[in-house]
Parts: C-alpha cells; structure tokens; sequence
C-alpha cells in the first residue's frame, strides 16, 4: 500500500547557549542510521550576535537545497537517469512583523528553488525525477504542509508542562 512505510527517520537535537547568542546543538539520529554530530549557530552582530558561527537559517537552507540536491543525484541513479552538472539555488524571504508580546513575529514570505542540470534523458524524464525527488526531500516536504510542533517548559527544576 502507498501510505505504508519503508523506512522511518527520527532525529534528537539537544542545545546549550554558550555565549551572547551563541548556541551549540548535539543532533543524534536515531533511524534508520545512527550519527552524533555538534553543530554551532551564532547570530550576526544585527542582532546581537558574534559572527561566529552560521545562523539557524543558513543551517535550515543549506538542509533545504542539500536535501534536494542529494534527493536528485540518488533518484536518479535508482531510476537510470543520467545527470550531471546539478546547480539547485534556494530564494527565501522573510519579514518581521509586531508581536503583542515580544520585540516580533517571523513570518514566512516565500520560497523559490531553481533547479539547472545536465542530461541526455528526455524532458520529461527528467521533470518525473525532480517531482519524485521534491516528495522525497524530507525538508522540502516539511515546509510544503502545516506541522503540529509542541512545546513544553520546566522552569528551575519543576516539572515540565506543556505550553
């Protein structure tokens, strides 16, 4: 059946400030492989970062247009489809509007994936292989549909509750 699935991915990321807006964050996945990897993010001097790191966004775009990219390069070898040369490049916008509470409220303004590659395969081969693989990209199908993303606090040392 299509909905069954073939294989399950689950991640855990673990941060700790460790300066003025710097952050380092343990990503373990758990499935279907296994890698621990410590990653740091800062925020440039705009908002009262370092530089010493990139930004969360820079880390969630690079996730964006490499997922895609690497979605591309294996679809196309499982289903024989020579490529080569492959150039995706990811506009993305966002605005800062007022916030009832705090200084703003992020908003999303749009995204734009171009995609340039070479290939002897017929157009619409090649157009069957980047729809398959934009469903493939887990960020990509990430972004593409609303997310249930739940948050819980424990303040000091109580209990956790969920906010």
């Amino acid at each position: 059946m299509a909905g069954d699935p073939i294989f399950n991915v689950e991640f855990r990321s673990d941060g700790v400030c460790v300066g003025k807006l710097r952050n380092e964050i343990t990503n373990e996945a758990l499935r279907p492989f296994k890698v621990k990897r410590t990653l740091a993010t800062d925020e440039g001097r705009f908002q009262g970062g370092e530089d010493t790191a990139p930004t969360p966004l820079e880390y969630f775009l690079t996730g964006l247009v490499g997922c895609l990219m690497t979605q591309i390069r294996v679809f196309a070898k499982k289903l024989a489809i020579d490529v080569s040369d492959i150039e995706v490049g990811c506009s993305a916008k966002w605005v800062a509007v007022p916030d009832p509470v705090g200084p703003y409220q992020a908003r999303p303004a749009g995204f734009e994936i171009s995609i340039a590659l070479s290939s002897e395969a017929p157009a619409e081969k090649v157009k069957d292989l980047i729809a398959a693989s934009k469903r493939a990209c887990f960020v990509e199908a990430t972004l593409a549909q609303a997310n249930d993303v739940k948050h819980s606090l424990r303040i000091n040392d109580g209990e956790a509750v969920d906010i």
